[in-house]
Formats: C-alpha cells, structure tokens, sequence
C-alpha cells in the first residue's frame, strides 16, 4: 500500500490526511505534541473552507458546535457605540449553500477531523517529532528523534510557520516579520459580559477583544499588551489580562478567570518560492504566514490540502503520472501571495479604522475573504472550449436537481468524494458520457430518458449553459474543462483525462 507521511496535526496535516485516507492511501501523521492542542487560535471557517468540509463528510457536525451569525459589539474609548452583523444579509442561494463564515474554535475543527481520520483507518502519532529524512528515487526514509523510522513514498510539511521540513529541505521563508508582538492571545474564562456577541473596545489606549463560542465556557481574547517602564511589551498572563480589561473598558465587573492558553502574535509577511522538492511537499503556514486580517490563515491550509489531497492520491493510486503534483505549486502558489497581499493590506485597514468610533476588525475584509472567487483559470488544469462566464478553472458551484428517480438532490452531493464528475447537458452531450472510467461520474442533465432534471434551471444558470454542452469537475470543486457536446466531445474528454 502506497503511504504519505505528514508531519503536523493542525487542520492542513488532518485535511490532508483524511483527503488521501478516503483514496485507500496509508497516511502515517507524526505530530511532536505529547497531546493535543486545546487553545481556540483560529476561529472562523470561511465558505470554501466548509465546503471542503461538507465534501469531506464532516461540516454538519461542526455547525452543530459553531456559529454563523455573531454580531460585533463595538466600544470606543470604553463607551458602546454599535452592533454589526458582517453577514446579516446573507443567505443560501442555490449556487451558494455557505454563505457566511462559521465561528468556531480551531480544537473542534481538528477534533472533527481526527474522528473521520479514525473512520478512515488513521490516526495521529503524538510526541513523534522528526528529525531529518532522507529521499530517493523510490521514496523517504523519516527518522524520528526517539529512533523510529518509518519509508513513505511522499512526505508532506503540514508544521507551522517554524516548519522543521521547510528548513531542512532549505527554502527560506522570505519576507518581513516585526521585532515585537503586536497582540496577547489567550482563552480565558469571563464573567459580567452577555456571549452573545463579539466584543471589541477600540481607543487611545489599545485594542481589546472578547470572543465567546457558543457551548463552551472560553472566550478569546485578544489585545495590544501592556508596556513596561521602557515600553516593551509584557507577555501575556492573566493578571495582565485582567489589568487590560479594566483599562481598556473602563469596567470592573467584567471578572477573567482560568486562562487555559496564552501566546502572543507578531506581524508576519513570508512565504516560501516552491512547494516541493522531488518527494517531499510542503502545505499551510510551512508555506506562508500572513497578517491575521481576513481570517486567511486556517482557512488557506485547509484549501491548500483540498488541492493537494486529491492530486497526490490520484498518482499514488495509479490514476495520474506524477506530473500532476506540478499543478499543485502551479496553483496554489499565486494564492499564498495574494493572501499575503489581502491580509497585509487588511491589517493597515484595521489599524486605521479603528480610531473611528464605531469601526472594527470588519474594516480589514477589503475584498471577498470567502474563498469562494479564488480559481485557477491560468493553470494547465485549465481547458475552456466554451467561454461562458463560468471558466475551466473557477469554482463548480452548487445547484439542485431532481435525479433519474425523482429524488431531489444537489450538485455537491454528486461531487463528493474524489472522482471527476461530467456534466452533460442536453442529448447531444449523451455519447460523451458512456464508456468512462470508473473514477469518472456522469450526469445527464435533461438529455432524454434516464437523465436528471433541471426543472428550475439552477444548474444551466449556475454553470452558464445555453445549448448542449460537457463540463467536467475535479475532485476538489473546480472546472477542469468546458466543451460543446457535438462531434468530438467524447474524444475531448478522453483525451484531457488520458493527459493526466
């Protein structure tokens, strides 16, 4: 059995691990930690991230433990100035079943994954620290610094910002970090304040923010710290915290209690220039580190996985040739510089708004932060014959159609998984569909008898379909090609997939 070893348990390493484990690859995931994280740190899952999640399984269960709608509560110089709800307006829509973030401690979505990893076959090998490997031409040998060894016929860096696979295979996080912490973060118990919203006190003396999770008696706080006499910063405590609390809101009925975890944060804007050398890849923050603005961070490892996951099963398990894992540096590469570029300039947003009363974290969301406009349509992935305005490359949206049986059904629900799916619409695209290989779906839509409906249109709507056409999907929800069905359709098809 083929095996991928990755080092690092957050949601990239876990996401990927679930990703290959569905495919009946091996994944052996080698995390340093004596135990599992607990501190909150990232909160949000944005749109695309949940539809990863739902394809994989496991969104429903992290709705149940999460939130979609927080309003932010917005004090200025101790004084309340307003409510917003960033996503007060936003609703499902047939192409769009995740229209808002999902608030949510960061252990949950992990502890989500590790379940399904565990359903899978897998599991997490705690206090498995690495210390080097060594690569060849028919794999990696890992050695373990307690003196295990474990061969993998690909490695994959999922470690974090200080990732010991990034520096061994020598490529610099290139890019700027600030001297000092800009922020003390931590999970503190709080009473005296309703967890019915997210609060954030903005003014002359600093920042501070309480986040609640629904469920949960922990709150996030966050915070410009305290200074000493020469003004450098003091690390984070709960003395320190509750100090800034009565500062910064001007109240002493709001009590903290049991910081269960405490870090700081500084400004960083690095990424690598590759993602893989021979067999060894790199994923998530190993990759690049950005400003907080946007809640990018979880996010853009969790859809760095999702590229990943599907590409490098399919060569292990002998669907692909290896060339395919070019495609994924090709494409996920441009989108850590953007985000780079998106959080960068969302944090100065930030830090300039809030000196307006009433103004929040909300100010650095200067672009779509969903996830949901980032696509691919200058990848090699990319074939568009149509020109619609849904291009080989951009994100296959959702829609409902009725099945062959009169079951109502959703696109996402026949994407899940990791198999192409053709789309025919019309009965000039039936030919096409027939002779496929067994990791490739078809769909007839409205193409004669047997073939799905489209009664209301959602889906010629959503994919920019006029006459007959073929649309095939990749594993991970983007368009892999446009072509109009006809004469030479069924060999267009075979011959993109013939080219993987």
């Amino acid at each position: 059995m083929k095996t991928v070893g990755i080092v690092g348990a957050g949601p990239t390493g876990l996401t990927l691990a679930c990703c290959l484990a569905r495919q009946g690859v091996r994944v052996r995931v080698l995390e340093q930690a004596a135990a599992f994280a607990t501190g909150s740190r990232g909160k949000t899952l944005n749109a695309r991230s949940q539809e990863a999640l739902a394809d994989l399984g496991i969104l429903d269960r992290l709705t149940a433990g999460g939130r979609t709608h927080l309003p932010f509560r917005k004090y200025f110089g101790g004084e309340f100035i307003a409510d917003t709800d960033p996503y007060a307006d936003a609703r499902p829509t047939p192409g769009t079943p995740y229209p808002t973030g999902l608030f949510l401690p960061q252990w949950k979505v992990e502890g989500a994954l590790r379940e399904l990893l565990a359903e899978l076959g897998g599991q997490v090998e705690l206090d498995s620290r690495l210390d080097r490997f060594e690569q060849g031409p028919d794999g990696v040998r890992v050695l373990l610094a307690d003196g295990r060894t474990l061969t993998a016929d690909h490695l994959v860096g999922c470690d974090g910002g200080r990732s010991t696979v990034r520096k061994q295979l020598g490529i610099p996080l290139e890019g700027t970090s600030d001297p000092e912490f800009a922020l003390v973060v931590g999970d503190v118990e709080v009473a005296g304040l309703e967890p019915d919203a997210w609060h954030q006190w903005f003014g002359p003396e600093g920042a501070l923010m309480l986040c609640p999770f629904p469920g949960e008696s922990v709150w996030q706080l966050q915070a410009t710290p305290e200074v000493d006499a020469d003004g450098a910063p003091l690390p984070p405590s709960l003395e320190s915290f509750q100090r800034l609390v009565e500062q910064r809101t001007g109240r002493r009925d709001i009590r903290l209690s049991r910081a269960t975890w405490l870090t700081t944060w500084r400004v960083n804007v690095r990424m690598v220039d590759r993602y893989r050398v021979g067999r060894v890849l790199l994923a998530g923050d190993s990759a690049h580190v950005h400003p907080i603005a946007g809640g990018l961070g979880m996010n853009t490892g969790i859809q760095d996985a999702w590229n990943l996951g599907w590409k490098l099963g399919h060569v292990l398990t002998g669907l692909a040739g290896p060339g395919l894992l070019d495609t994924y540096q090709e494409e996920r590469l441009p989108v850590a510089a953007w985000t780079l570029g998106v959080s960068s300039a969302g944090m100065a947003a930030v830090a300039e708004g809030v000196r307006t009363p009433g103004v929040g974290v909300e100010a650095g969301r200067l672009t779509d932060t969903s996830g949901l406009t980032i696509g691919y349509r200058d990848s090699s992935l990319a074939e568009d014959l149509l020109g619609g305005p849904l291009r080989a490359g951009d994100r296959a949206p959702d829609a409902p159609y009725t099945a062959p049986d009169g079951t109502p059904t959703r696109l996402f629900e026949t994407f899940a998984g990791s198999h192409f799916t053709l789309l025919g619409f019309g009965p000039d695209s039936r030919p096409a569909l027939t002779g496929l290989a067994p990791h490739v779906r078809p769909l007839a839509l409205a193409a004669g008898p047997g073939s799905a409906a489209d009664p209301d249109g959602h889906v010629r709507r959503a994919y920019g379909i006029e006459g007959d056409a073929l649309v095939l999907v990749r594993p991970d929800n983007h368009v892999a090609l446009t072509v109009p069905a006809g004469p030479g359709a069924h060999d267009t098809v075979r011959a993109y997939l013939a080219a993987l």
